[in-house]
């Protein structure tokens, strides 16, 4: 086997300050996101989603898809592998790493389905090979070749030729509600800079609100 333990980078390209940290931490992450763009980093959007079923950890990649106030949005099967395991456990997290930017940001929260109308209109925008292929694959089961997805593939393709493609029942959009977002930039000789953000409900009897108290953590 060989040795890789000389890998390292040490990274000078920014640092993080709270001065420079915005009160709001899903604006702060726009921000983030949108410098992600502009220095055009290989798919800016795709986040390693992390769900827990049956006491085991799992992770895939997957893309956002929006941002708002309440959250991080994503599409999915809803019988596949992920959503059965939120179904059961809707605490999730998110990672995005930049490394362009010697940046990642890792988000906890609590996920929930989009609306049907949400879903449908998210559907309607995708390109249509992207919406045969929702019809096409029964995500995460196990098929005997790939012959057999090009298959269903060119099957679906005829039913829906010179029609619109309806959503698929089985698939749809989730959104994750942050609980705390923390945000990391490299540093150098690994003193990064990591703020977190940790979400404080404040609830009385006629008024319920939200604020976020930020936090220095070691590296």
């Amino acid at each position: 086997m060989s040795d890789i333990s000389h890998l390292r980078q040490n990274y000078k390209r920014a640092e993080l300050c709270e001065d420079s940290a915005l009160a709001c931490p899903i604006k702060f992450f726009q921000q983030w996101l949108d410098e992600a763009i502009a220095e055009q980093v290989t798919e800016p959007n795709a986040m390693i989603l992390a769900t827990v079923a049956n006491q085991q950890a799992y992770q895939r990649t997957v893309l956002l898809k929006y941002i708002n106030e309440h959250g991080f949005a994503f599409f999915t099967n809803y019988e596949g592998r992920k959503a059965q395991q939120l179904n059961a456990n809707s605490l999730a997290s998110l990672l995005f790493l930049w490394l362009d930017l010697e940046r990642q940001v890792h988000i906890t929260g609590v996920v929930t389905k989009l609306s049907e109308q949400e879903s449908k209109s998210y559907f309607s925008q995708r390109p249509r090979e992207s919406q045969l292929g929702a019809w096409a694959s029964n995500q995460s089961e196990v098929v005997k070749n790939k012959q057999q997805l090009l298959d269903q593939y060119q099957e679906i393709e005829a039913r829906f030729q010179g029609q619109e493609i309806p959503k698929p029942s089985s698939w749809g959009g989730y959104i994750l509600h942050p609980k705390t977002i923390e945000f990391w930039q490299g540093g150098s000789g690994r003193m990064h800079d990591r703020l977190i953000y940790e979400q404080v409900t404040k609830q009385d009897a006629s008024d319920e609100s939200s604020a976020w108290t930020i936090k220095r953590l070691s590296p």
